[in-house]
């Protein structure tokens, strides 16, 4: 009887802890670009990128509706997104370019970088089987001025399904994003 009394409860504790566990998920990690480019004399600023507010929350966002938001229990972002994703932009850049100069930007020394990039995502969430990725991305050469702006929109099919599933789509999302980004910077 006194096993039983033991067991129980801690069988019960045991199963709650599954109930609470939570997984921790980072957008950070750069992918290895299939192609790199040869302009390793390129020095390239990145500022900060800006995240819409539901972003700077640790919970993994979902749309519920177009005008509601929710929160997923089961997962939470390890880092802060507009960081992490700062990050992984730099990081992207420096393999793609092979070019260890790609900081972020404004530097803490006297030289300019030669090119500025800026990212604006106004969009990057879960709705229903799809991650949508809305953004703006500006490539600034310094020396002229002269500037390439454009507008991001990506929808990509969530496969499978969980909160995993839902992390691997915002990183392919992202994974697009860098890809013409570097296109704009080589341009």
């Amino acid at each position: 009887m006194t096993a039983k009394k033991i067991l129980l409860p801690l069988l019960f504790l045991l199963g709650m802890q599954g109930c609470f566990s939570n997984h921790y998920y980072v957008l950070s990690t750069a992918s290895q670009p299939v192609h790199t480019y040869e302009k390793s004399d390129l020095s390239i600023g990145v500022e900060k990128v800006t995240v819409p507010e539901y972003l700077f929350k640790r919970e993994i966002a979902v749309a519920k509706s177009s005008s509601e938001v929710g929160f997923l229990s089961d997962g939470t972002w390890a880092e802060d997104m507009d960081a992490g994703l700062t990050t992984r932009l730099i990081s992207f850049l420096q393999k793609k370019f092979n070019a260890p100069n790609v900081h972020l930007y404004p530097w803490d020394t006297d030289t300019q970088p030669t090119i500025k990039v800026q990212v604006h995502i106004s969009r990057f969430i879960a709705e229903g089987a799809y991650v949508y990725l809305d953004a703006t991305w500006e490539v600034l050469r310094m020396k002229t001025q002269h500037k390439k702006a454009r507008l991001f929109q990506k929808r990509l099919k969530v496969d499978g399904s969980g909160t995993t599933a839902i992390v691997e789509a915002m990183n392919r999302a992202f994974a697009s994003l860098e890809k013409e980004i570097a296109q704009g910077v080589k341009e």
